[in-house]
């Protein structure tokens, strides 16, 4: 019940009121209307709650997208009520209320190829849950009901993942990432574990001729890795980890070069990634596709893997490249975050400016699509203006096809490819400039999938 106050009058004005009325209900129908008052005011209390000017700010999933692979995580999408149709997509930021209704807060998300995972906390401990694209049990095996035989091959609304760990209880999942059909997930005593398509070696493992993925229970640990692992990171079919001193270590799929490891054969154990990273302290990597950029503690940017679209046109004119190789870009000042879609890429400097380069849609207008240099995408576009001339982006990441930036204000800007409705805009149009997505909260963390996002956010009250 919302009682609205009229300018100037208060709350005793209205408690006045409400005793009037009953005086005079009490006057004109006698006792037995007291009396079906008093009984009807027993069974229930009006109870009003005012938000008060120190009230918790919670913390809220939002995602949109490709909703017919269940990677949203929202039940009545694919299985709508009574009268509704199923959505394949969502062009808005919808609330992943599952995880509201669970009291379960995310502490780190992970979009990957039609499915999503995400790190929470809860009274119950720390678990990993997944939504999605389940047919290579790439987020875990799940039956249902149980004891029935009915495995699922996609998943609708996010459930837990059992991990085979040897202590549940005080072992944490502190990071996870998805690839095309495969999953990485970094504990913190354990090691890190993998899931899904091993058909390249991408799990860490050897490769199994005629091996199913389908419906399996198994949960393997990646061996051979260094035990001070920092972050894991899948690319399309392969896979990268990033060591506490700087190495960088990888597996899976390199044909185009992508593993970084001198070869383009499919590799099933980790090796150490070579080149121009050696000796080099590496803090972060990333690459959604098979182009992978490389951090140092310096602000050097690495690369290696696929050149088609001219990703890597700064240091060679061949298609790929198998090893780092330290990219050109002193005249973009210091690099503190990169990113790499399939054929486009994206680096943030210690100011808050983004540079773009690649082929596709780069977030200048529909007549540049391609450049094999950085070109900077003007500060008004992310919401620097006269009324907030400090602001800055303060993290970048790329789907396949599209961008996404985040400012120290708490605003994502989307461009690019708007396939389902990816970049959230609340059209389905493809964007060629950087424009803000409506959110209902101060986001702190994003992730981009092939086709679809999630936002971690903060209430505003």
């Amino acid at each position: 019940m919302i009682i609205m106050l009229e300018p100037g009058r208060g709350v005793l004005h209205l408690l006045k009121s409400r005793i009037s009325t009953r005086f005079q209900m009490c006057k004109r129908y006698g006792s037995s209307w007291k009396k079906r008052m008093l009984k009807k005011q027993d069974q229930k209390e009006d109870i009003f709650h005012y938000v008060g000017e120190n009230a918790k700010r919670t913390d809220r999933v939002y995602v949109w997208g490709c909703a017919s692979t269940g990677a949203l995580g929202i039940k009545t999408y694919m299985k709508p009520e009574k009268n509704q149709i199923p959505l394949t997509s969502m062009h808005r930021p919808a609330r992943l209320r599952f995880l509201d209704i669970h009291d379960i807060k995310v502490t780190d998300v992970s979009c990957g190829y039609g499915f999503t995972l995400f790190v929470t906390k809860s009274r119950r401990g720390h678990r990993v849950f997944g939504t999605g694209v389940n047919t290579d049990s790439q987020i875990g095996f799940h039956e249902m009901p149980r004891n029935s035989g009915r495995i699922l091959d996609y998943l609708i609304e996010p459930s837990m993942i059992d991990l085979p760990l040897l202590h549940p209880e005080s072992t944490r999942v502190l990071q996870v990432s998805c690839g095309r059909a495969h999953s990485l997930l970094l504990s913190d005593r354990e090691g890190v574990f993998a899931l899904g398509n091993n058909a390249y070696g991408q799990c860490g493992r050897p490769i199994v001729d005629g091996e199913l993925y389908r419906q399996s229970p198994a949960v393997h640990k990646v061996k051979d890795l260094p035990e001070n692992i920092c972050k894991v990171h899948c690319g399309q079919d392969h896979s990268l980890f990033l060591t506490e001193s700087g190495e960088l270590y990888s597996c899976g799929l390199g044909a185009d070069g992508q593993t970084g490891l001198n070869n383009f054969m499919s590799v099933g154990r980790v090796q150490q990634v070579e080149g121009d990273i050696e000796g080099t302290k590496i803090v972060d990597v990333m690459g959604k596709g098979d182009c992978t950029l490389a951090l140092s503690e310096e602000g050097q940017l690495f690369a290696w893997g696929n050149s088609e679209y001219g990703q890597l046109s700064m240091v060679t004119d061949h298609t790929q490249v198998n090893v780092a190789r330290c990219l050109p870009v002193q005249n973009c000042g210091k690099v503190i975050k990169a990113a790499a879609g399939g054929s486009i890429c994206a680096l943030l400097n210690d100011k808050g400016e983004v540079y773009v380069w690649g082929f596709g849609i780069l977030g200048k207008g529909p007549k540049l699509e391609s450049s094999v240099t950085p070109t900077q995408i003007p500060g008004i576009l992310f919401g620097r203006n006269e009324l907030q001339p400090d602001t800055i982006v303060v993290d970048i990441c790329c789907g396949l096809n599209y961008f996404a930036a985040l400012t120290d204000k708490g605003d994502i800007y989307t461009w690019g490819r708007n396939k389902l409705g990816c970049l959230g805009l609340s059209h389905r149009n493809d964007q060629y400039f950087p424009l803000k997505v409506n959110l209902p909260g101060d986001v702190n963390t994003i992730s981009c999938g092939v086709d679809h996002m999630a936002a971690l956010a903060k209430s505003y009250s």
